[in-house]
Formats: structure tokens, C-alpha cells, sequence
């Protein structure tokens, strides 16, 4: 695999190693390219749930109806 390097402070590359040690992950590069990915996800899923303008107003509108707004 190709890519780009990336340094990390020494006692966080030797905390992954101790880490990889008990997984089926071969090195720290592995590892903090499969952590790196798992954030990137999540965080990309989170931006995915927000609401726009549009459905929060919805939501607003209902929340009105139902007498829970002003």
C-alpha cells in the first residue's frame, strides 16, 4: 500500500505496539490507518444525521401543533 507519512509522537507509536501485539494487526501502520478510518466513518455518518433548515423547521412545526412550542 502507497500512501503518505505521518509522524506520531514515540510513546503513542510504542502504546500501538503494545496494543497490536494482542490483534491480528501486523503493524502500527496498520493499525492507525484502520483507527483513522473507523473516526473519519463515524464522523462522516454524524454529519449525515443532521438536520437541515428545512426538516428542523418541520420538526419545529410539529412540535408546535402538538403544543410543545410557542
Amino acid at each position: 500500500m502507497s500512501g503518505k507519512a505521518v509522524t506520531i509522537p514515540e510513546d503513542l507509536y510504542k502504546k500501538i505496539e503494545e496494543r497490536i501485539g494482542e490483534t491480528e494487526f501486523e503493524s502500527v501502520d496498520e493499525y492507525v490507518t484502520y483507527v483513522l478510518r473507523e473516526v473519519i466513518e463515524s464522523l462522516e455518518e454524524e454529519e449525515e444525521e443532521v438536520f437541515t433548515e428545512e426538516e428542523e423547521e418541520k420538526v419545529k412545526e410539529r412540535l408546535r401543533a402538538l403544543g410543545y412550542l410557542d
